[in-house]
């Protein structure tokens, strides 16, 4: 970055402060707090974390130095839970992506898969694969479970991607085929009771060796 760009000494103090004053209006709003649900805590966090990181971004382009925390952003926390107290029912929202690293693989097996069942060849969609990714797909989600799939997903020729599950409270089941057409449009963040998300972006290697550091220094 060019001297020109680099943010002043004076810009870095002024983000500084704009955290401490985040902090303290993030406390006022823990202990005002109405419920574990307080929407003015959820803005407050949101605010603390948006100074935060416009503090460190200051920091490391004026002085090449980082903070020593990290503070999620907006996007990476659910909003507060607005669903009912004692769900009678609740939705299961599931993506895994998957990238096909080895077409011939994915080809063999789903004709594997086709050639198995010769006297419903007629019926099944794709049922001589050939030389097509799409039929071979087809054959593989018809066949097995999304979580087989996913547990053998290399035998497939597949590579894992991110993944997330959401558990989504209800007061009651919709009527059948409701949501057919458009299974994930009404997805509402604020009914998600836990979530869990599997992503390259969380290195296990690198948090245990932050684990083994902090336990070799306590010791």
């Amino acid at each position: 970055m060019s001297d020109a760009a680099q943010p002043t000494a004076a810009e870095v103090r002024a983000a500084a402060e704009a955290v401490k004053a985040a902090l303290d209006q993030h406390l006022e709003a823990v202990e005002r707090r109405s419920g574990d649900d307080d929407p003015a805590v959820y803005d407050a966090f949101n605010a603390l974390a948006a100074a935060a990181e416009v503090y460190d971004e200051l920091l490391y382009d004026r002085y090449d130095e980082v903070t020593p925390f990290e503070i999620p952003g907006a996007g990476d926390s659910l909003p507060p839970y607005t669903g009912p107290e004692e769900p009678n029912a609740l939705s299961v929202l599931i993506r895994r992506d998957y990238a096909v690293v080895e077409p011939p693989r994915l080809l063999a097996q789903a004709q594997r898969i086709a050639d198995a069942d010769p006297d419903d060849r007629d019926k099944r969609t794709g049922a001589v694969v050939g030389s097509s990714v799409h039929a071979a797909l087809g054959v593989l989600f018809g066949e097995y479970e999304p979580d087989e799939i996913a547990s053998r997903h290399q035998e497939f020729g597949l590579e894992e991607g991110d993944s997330t599950l959401w558990v989504a409270a209800a007061e009651e089941l919709p009527e059948a085929g409701e949501w057919l057409s458009a299974p994930f449009d009404d997805a509402d963040p604020q009914r998600v009771v836990c979530r869990f998300d599997i992503s390259s972006v969380f290195d296990e290697d690198e948090l245990d060796e932050e684990l083994d550091d902090l336990a070799n220094n306590s010791s």
